[in-house]
């Protein structure tokens, strides 16, 4: 009984410390990101790399098809199109990255379409976001709305959801996240795109617009993300893996 009546506290006392985690993060992490992207160059060019290697060898992870090689041969990829896109060398880049897609499918012992979903991911993301950053009248402007959209989508579905709760939004595949939570991280980025329009950033339309789309397709990259995880493809290790290796 004592057990039963402790386990809501405990809850509550891990719900607390998470919070306190992300808020801890967003008051290093954003700032940081904002200034590498004002400065823009190769500062920009080199935490974007760096962030694209990190999505790559996450998603390996997700879908259980971390190995050593696969890991060197995706990150060599990313890294050698950010050299280039830092350089101003967009058409190299894309070479790199097509035969980094074909080379992390090669050295791939099994699940070769999700190995180059996740590197197609990782490198798509890496492009588009220093290919935003040239544009010197906009470029920073756009960067900063799309950061800012993801960021409030987050914390305001999370406030939401946690504050208000209610139905959930999708339980067999995220059994955490609620409509509350869904509609309140839309809301907060439909606020995020209309203070951009109040400051004479752009249009109201067109930026309650994008607004939408970059809160929806956020919300939906977190379900795809969830899917993969409840489908059980972490627990299986490829078969050319050891145990020793699996986890590098």
């Amino acid at each position: 009984m004592s057990e039963g009546r402790a386990t809501p506290a405990v809850a509550g006392e891990q719900a607390t410390r998470n919070l306190g985690m992300r808020v801890a993060a967003a008051l290093v992490l954003a700032p940081l990101a904002i200034a590498v992207a004002y400065a823009g160059g190769w500062l920009w060019a080199a935490l974007v790399t760096l962030t694209a290697i990190g999505l790559y060898v996450e998603w390996l992870t997700v879908v259980g098809a971390r190995t050593p090689r696969l890991v060197t041969a995706g990150a060599a990829a990313l890294a050698m199109a950010g050299l280039l896109l830092a350089a101003g060398r967009i058409d190299a880049s894309i070479l790199v990255v097509v035969v980094g897609l074909a080379g992390v499918m090669v050295v791939s012992p099994e699940r070769r379409l999700w190995t180059a979903m996740g590197f197609g991911y990782a490198a798509a993301a890496e492009v588009a976001s220093v290919l935003v950053r040239h544009d010197q009248a906009h470029g920073f402007v756009a960067l900063i709305l799309i950061l800012l959209v993801v960021w409030v989508t987050d914390i305001g579905g999370y406030f939401a959801g946690r504050g208000i709760g209610g139905p959930k939004l999708w339980p067999r595949v995220s059994p955490k996240k609620t409509w509350a939570g869904a509609i309140g991280g839309f809301a907060a980025s439909l606020a995020v795109a209309a203070g951009f329009a109040a400051i004479g950033l752009g249009k109201t339309g067109p930026m309650l617009l994008l607004g939408a789309v970059l809160s929806i397709a956020s919300q939906l990259g977190d379900l795809f993300e969830s899917a993969v995880k409840n489908a059980g493809l972490a627990s299986r290790t490829p078969a050319t893996s050891s145990p020793g290796t699996a986890g590098c």
